[in-house]
């Protein structure tokens, strides 16, 4: 079982204490009733599925339930690092959490 550090708890709890909640940073438009369908398609439903690194949100719903951001390599699915929501994407990883 993954464990996953919340970093409102302050604390590293089981996996099924979490949900995801899909790709972080992502920025809405802000003329939502001007743009075309094709863009709307694309910030509704169209994500990025790297291999590698990602950026998602997760939830704390069993725990303090709120939402927060965390790294996490898709290829060994581990989680490298997790910061609260808001707070801006990291633009370097710590060396000794780097996959």
């Amino acid at each position: 079982m993954l464990l996953i550090h919340c970093p409102y708890c302050e604390e590293d709890r089981p996996e099924l204490e979490f949900r995801h909640a899909g790709e972080a940073h992502l920025v809405r438009p802000s003329n939502m009733t001007e743009i075309s369908e094709d863009e709307f398609e694309s910030y509704f439903f169209i994500r990025s599925n790297p291999k590698g690194v990602v950026y998602e949100r997760w939830r704390h719903v069993h725990g303090c339930a709120r939402f927060f951001n965390a790294v996490r390599d898709t290829v060994s699915d581990k989680f490298l690092m997790t910061y609260k929501a808001g707070e801006p994407k990291p633009k370097k990883l710590p060396e000794a959490q780097k996959a």
